[in-house]
């Protein structure tokens, strides 16, 4: 029988008149792997602080299991700022100590990428002051991670890690026999990590078995059954329901609903988005043309990002762009936004970007654009615009479409300067598209988003006929929101993934294991000790290749335009896919056989 670790009796916490936890009773067992959701100030990160006991309840108790050891990971580091990144995750562990220990470098590794820590200035020896919140954060997680605990408690783990580390914090966490409780907004890392889920709700907590698919379910299943959410809510749950179980089928290695009772839920649910309709739709609005990029190079100062990018952005298209850090994701995106602010007149170092005549971009940046403090909600979107056409025949008052975005009336009126961070981040997506644009490029856009909001932007993107780039660590959001995945894997080139996301892990494993094999064989012939007849030949073949991987990205672009041209044709489609899967496997053979010259070379 597992061990309780933590018991949670009648706890209850107000904040001025409101009332955030209301007699709650819990507990986390040994094994226990808990995901909570809620919305955003529903008091998330106050019950797992409490259970933590970082934070008195005012009524109630709180009580641990004696000698539990409890690890807890708080959106606020508690790192010394003078210290070095050796001093606060190695401690005093020697080199050969720490170096043989699997568990340090799989952390070090997982989330640095490197036992060297790539990218601080002086590795491990890094001062932590300068380091940004970001950096700090990935710090303060290898510290937890590194040591041994009975429960783990984290709020929000996923924020500034990328894909990869994503990925990696999953499997580590599901390998671990620590118990966990963990705040995300990561609909993936949910599904991947967690057995149970706690949902937050307006002073209560709901207790649901499984992970986040199964969570839907029953949730729309007991919505349905008490019938005390609006109409329209429902139906959005139902929805992100139905995505689920068709979109992306056994996301959960074991299912715990029924099949039939879910399928029978929705069953008059249509699929998330008509992608055919909306590409015609959207080929009335921009024409041809959104933007071709012949021969394109990219550079961030002196570092060259991207070189010789031939790429063409259709009407209608929804791209998402996945890339390791520093590849060039934002780059690329404020390229483009800079050649359609000028219309085309400011062009990248090399190569020629054609922005289509009738394209009317909107941007959202990483970065919270500053709005007058002063302003109300209402006021800031009505500034805008006063009505919104979503396309399809949906019209939007900028009240609705503020309610759409959970500005209640009275949230309505708040001024601009009393919001939270998540809620600036709101107010700036509801403000792009009420200036009904036809190209969106989101870069981050979850950041700060609760799971509701984040499903009803989902909702509203369904429906909205334009071209679309969305940069996201979010796999959910870009697997929901987008058709067509493109990657940036550090070697300045764009290429496109047939099976997304999945397939960016696969060749990043494959990248980073070609390199590691490629090392011992450095260490055992230096390159001083190599012919230079040896290191000759194996320039001159990786310039062969490389001419070869320009021409494989030449086809890939023509054959991207040809399947945009007949997306209606069906047939052909499925004959232009199979010769770009061809092409795909040519372009990762040639990859290979770089990397394994490179060294050489």
């Amino acid at each position: 029988m597992a061990v309780n670790l933590v018991n949670v009796e009648n706890v209850s916490k107000v904040y001025g008149t409101r009332t955030l936890l209301d007699g709650i009773s819990l507990g986390v067992s040994e094994g226990d792997r808990i995901g909570v959701v809620g919305r955003n100030g529903d008091g998330k990160t106050t019950l797992i602080r409490m259970l933590a006991k970082l934070e008195d309840a005012d009524s109630g108790r709180v009580t641990h299991s004696g000698g539990v050891r409890l690890g807890v990971l708080t959106q606020h580091d508690s790192l010394d700022s003078a210290a070095t990144v050796r001093h606060e995750v190695i401690r005093d562990m020697a080199d050969h100590e720490w170096a043989g220990n699997a568990k340090v470098r799989d952390v070090l590794t997982g989330l640095f990428g490197g036992l060297d820590l790539p990218g601080f200035p002086q590795g491990l020896d890094t001062v932590i002051g300068p380091l940004s919140g970001g950096e700090r954060r990935r710090i303060a997680l290898a510290k937890l991670l590194i040591e041994e605990q009975d429960l783990i408690v984290l709020d929000e783990p996923t924020n500034h890690l990328d894909v990869e580390g994503i990925s990696w914090l999953a499997r580590h966490l599901r390998e671990r026999r620590s118990a966990l409780v963990c705040v995300t907004h990561d609909r993936w890392f949910l599904d991947q990590v967690c057995t149970r889920m706690w949902d937050v709700q307006r002073g209560d907590v709901h207790e649901y078995e499984g992970g986040y698919s199964d969570y839907v379910f029953a949730r729309a299943e007991r919505e349905r059954i008490a019938a005390t959410e609006e109409v329209k809510r429902q139906n959005l749950v139902r929805k992100e329901l139905a995505w689920l179980r068709r979109g992306a089928p056994a996301r959960t290695s074991k299912p715990r609903f029924r099949v039939e009772a879910a399928n029978e839920l929705i069953k008059d649910v249509p699929p998330p988005r008509d992608s055919s309709e909306l590409m015609k739709f959207a080929s009335s609005r921009l024409g041809r043309t959104v933007f071709d990029l012949e021969d394109v190079t990219v550079q961030a100062g002196p570092k060259v990002l991207l070189k010789h990018i031939t790429w063409h952005l259709g009407p209608g298209d929804r791209i998402g762009l996945v890339g390791v850090n520093g590849a060039g994701k934002t780059s690329l995106l404020r390229a483009l936004a800079e050649a359609a602010r000028t219309e085309g007149e400011v062009q990248p170092v090399a190569g020629r970007v054609v922005v289509g005549k009738t394209v009317k971009l909107a941007y959202l940046s990483q970065e919270v654009g500053e709005l007058d403090p002063g302003l109300r909600v209402l006021e800031a979107v009505q500034q805008v615009r006063e009505r919104v056409d979503l396309g399809k025949g949906r019209e939007l008052t900028a009240g609705q479409l503020c309610e759409t975005f959970g500005f209640n009336k009275d949230k309505q009126w708040t001024p601009v300067g009393d919001l939270s961070g998540g809620e600036r981040r709101r107010l700036q997506i509801l403000r792009l598209l009420m200036d009904e644009p036809n190209v969106l490029f989101l870069d981050e856009p979850t950041n700060d988003l609760d799971i509701e909001t984040l499903t009803q932007l989902e909702d509203l993107l369904d429906g909205w006929p334009g071209s679309m780039i969305v940069i996201s660590h979010d796999r959910f959001f870009v697997e929901r929101t987008t058709d067509r995945v493109f990657a940036l894997l550090g070697d300045a080139a764009l290429r496109m993934l047939p099976r997304g996301i999945d397939e960016y892990i696969e060749r990043r494993q494959r990248m980073e294991e070609a390199a590691a094999a490629s090392a011992p064989a450095a260490v055992a012939k230096p390159a001083t000790e190599r012919s230079a007849a040896d290191q000759r030949a194996a320039k001159k073949e990786l310039q062969k290749i490389e001419r070869q991987l320009d021409k494989v990205s030449e086809k890939e672009s023509k054959l991207h335009a040809r399947i945009a041209d007949n997306a209606t044709d069906f047939e052909k489609v499925a004959e232009l896919d199979a010769e770009l899967r061809g092409l795909l496997g040519e372009r990762e053979e040639l990859e290979l056989r770089w990397l394994e010259l490179a060294e050489d070379a």
